[in-house]
């Protein structure tokens, strides 16, 4: 009788034990630590020093669920995805983001940014519809807003939490979450709307290859030179695909998390969690260098994709393939004062 008694007070602290147990074993602040040591050695006492003991070793144990791992309450080998993910991959995350931010700046103070060589014609050259504009910029709002609220759940509890309230930290760090669990599938959707629209556009080719051994025509021997280019330049299709391959990939690791409900064990949800964290912070490093071109890197660069038309002086130096296309069609043909 006292055996089943025990068994049962066990079967009711169990949760309890674990919620705690995984509390602290996550990283804390310095002055926690001397907590997380009483409530190990209070959680010690409660379960018996024997039964911890297995629990740790990963000794499954009785439940009424009949699902994969549920007799399981630690899973030991996920102190091996707890320290790539906490020692490795959020700090060298952190250094590759910072570290890009750093180097657009050290270019925009020391290469510049890429000047037209001649001045403007005023002529105006259809480039981007109204409908791939929409796409665009739902892309660009949907992808800066996923990676701004990832970065907070990953970063946040080293910068946010220690100088905010405890109930402000938990609306953030819970409005963070819901945003990313649900806005993930549209970023998804969109991801696939992008593909069908432009792979047309950034199939990859000679010139492109010419483009890249210039470097653009943006810094050394070669700034000012303007390497012939089609619709899109090497550097467009390089962030094209580059947003293709590692945007799926942290489309379909995200839709894993997401839905926990197709037989995913804890293996599963640990590898998706550190794809995730990687396509996601090479898509965020990738696109500071995409912003930084469009805002600051080459005049007029974002001109096109806010009015959907460019000046011929940009077209013929930036794009003078697709120039010599579309000069002219009837949209790109000088428009007559006296008629409007």
């Amino acid at each position: 009788m006292l055996k089943q008694l025990k068994r049962l007070s066990l079967s009711l602290l169990l949760p309890v034990l674990a919620a705690l147990t995984l509390t602290f074993s996550m990283p804390s602040m310095a002055n926690d630590s001397v907590a997380a040591k009483s409530a190990e050695k209070e959680m010690t006492q409660l379960g018996g020093a024997d039964f911890w003991r297995q629990v740790r070793a990963g000794e499954e144990g009785y439940t009424t669920s009949q699902s994969p791992e549920h007799g399981v309450l630690i899973s030991t080998a996920g102190e091996t995805w707890y320290v790539l993910k906490e020692k490795w991959m959020s700090p060298l995350g952190a250094l590759a983001i910072f570290g890009s931010l750093a180097m657009v700046t050290l270019a925009y103070f020391t290469i510049g940014p890429l000047k037209l060589s001649k001045p403007k014609t005023g002529r105006r050259i259809q480039r981007w519809s109204k409908m791939d504009r929409a796409l665009h910029w739902s892309m660009a709002f949907t992808f800066l807003t996923l990676a701004f609220s990832g970065l907070c759940l990953v970063y946040g509890k080293h910068f946010l939490k220690p100088v905010l309230p405890t109930d402000i930290w938990g609306m953030i760090i819970y409005a963070a979450k819901q945003y990313h669990n649900y806005m993930g599938p549209i970023f998804g959707i969109l991801l696939m709307t992008v593909l069908v629209k432009w792979w047309r556009k950034s199939i990859v080719n000679k010139t492109d290859i010419q483009w890249f051994l210039k470097m653009g025509g943006m810094v050394g021997k070669h700034k000012g030179s303007h390497p012939s280019a089609g619709f899109s330049n090497g550097g467009e299709k390089a962030i094209f695909w580059l947003l293709i391959w590692f945007g799926a990939i942290a489309a379909i690791s995200g839709f894993v998390l997401d839905f926990p409900i197709f037989g995913q064990l804890r293996r599963d949800m640990e590898l998706s969690n550190l794809i995730h964290m990687f396509s996601a912070l090479i898509l965020i490093c990738g696109f500071i260098f995409h912003i930084y071109i469009g805002l600051f890197g080459m005049e007029a660069g974002l001109e096109g994709m806010v009015t959907g038309d460019v000046d011929e002086t940009w077209a013929k130096e930036h794009h003078d393939l697709w120039y010599d296309e579309v000069k002219d069609l009837p949209e790109n043909q000088p428009k007559d004062k006296n008629s409007q």
